[in-house]
């Protein structure tokens, strides 16, 4: 569990086809159904802003993995030119069922709102607490609703870091990894970064990251994924 520690619609199989010819051919995977990517133009300037839609898997006030991101927000306003991070909140989302979605393919208000934030976002950071070896509900019922056609995650950089007991998050980033597989979202392989914020000595003082070597190592990852980004924009 996390600081105190969904089968939805079945999946869908789309061929894609791209480039010049028969031979030009990708087969891709999406969830809950077969969808469209949802897709903004990769001819970016590099001295543009990276805009990073930060979201937390967990719901409580004071959560950790929440000071995750408070301090990522304040670290890359502090150090980091040319890297924006915006926290979305996932508190109002309704559970995912289609019969809440128009016959013109239009969403509940709040959930409209979250899609937007993530399509118009360049890359994602996910703060991933621990729930039984997985990753939260809360977030889950967040990743399937944005992966409706059309698909909002596809293409994006990502990045994941956990506060958590024990392992500190490290099998929710794992299942989370594999999650999007699905999405076609590119998470950074290293840095990696899991927190145990139940150790001593204490890692939070009134909602903030108070450790040192901790704060550089998030810094590093959200360097990291700015690159990362980047390097996808470019392609």
């Amino acid at each position: 569990m996390e600081e105190e520690d969904s089968s939805v619609a079945a999946k869908s199989v789309v061929k894609v086809e791209v480039g010049l010819g028969p031979l030009c051919r990708c087969f891709c995977l999406f969830g809950p159904r077969a969808a469209p990517i949802m897709t903004k133009s990769k001819n970016k300037n590099k001295n543009s802003v990276i805009k990073v839609a930060a979201v937390c898997g967990s719901l409580r006030e004071a959560s950790y993995n929440r000071c995750l991101i408070r301090s990522a927000i304040e670290i890359s306003k502090a150090s980091l030119d040319g890297l924006e991070i915006e926290y979305v909140d996932i508190t109002a989302l309704p559970f995912l069922n289609v019969d809440l979605e128009g016959k013109n393919g239009s969403f509940p208000p709040a959930v409209e709102a979250f899609r937007r934030k993530i399509l118009e976002a360049d890359s994602i950071l996910f703060a991933s607490p621990e729930y039984n070896y997985s990753i939260s509900a809360p977030l889950k019922n967040a990743i399937d609703w944005a992966s409706r056609p059309p698909n909002a995650w596809a293409d994006k950089a990502a990045a994941v870091v956990s506060a958590s007991g024990d392992f500190g998050g490290g099998r929710s980033q794992y299942h989370l990894r594999q999650v999007g597989v699905s999405l076609d979202l590119h998470f950074i392989n290293k840095p990696e970064f899991f927190l145990d914020g139940l150790k001593s000595p204490e890692k939070f003082d009134s909602g903030n990251l108070v450790d040192e070597q901790d704060k550089e190592r998030l810094k590093e990852i959200l360097l990291a994924l700015q690159a990362f980004t980047l390097r996808l924009q470019t392609k």
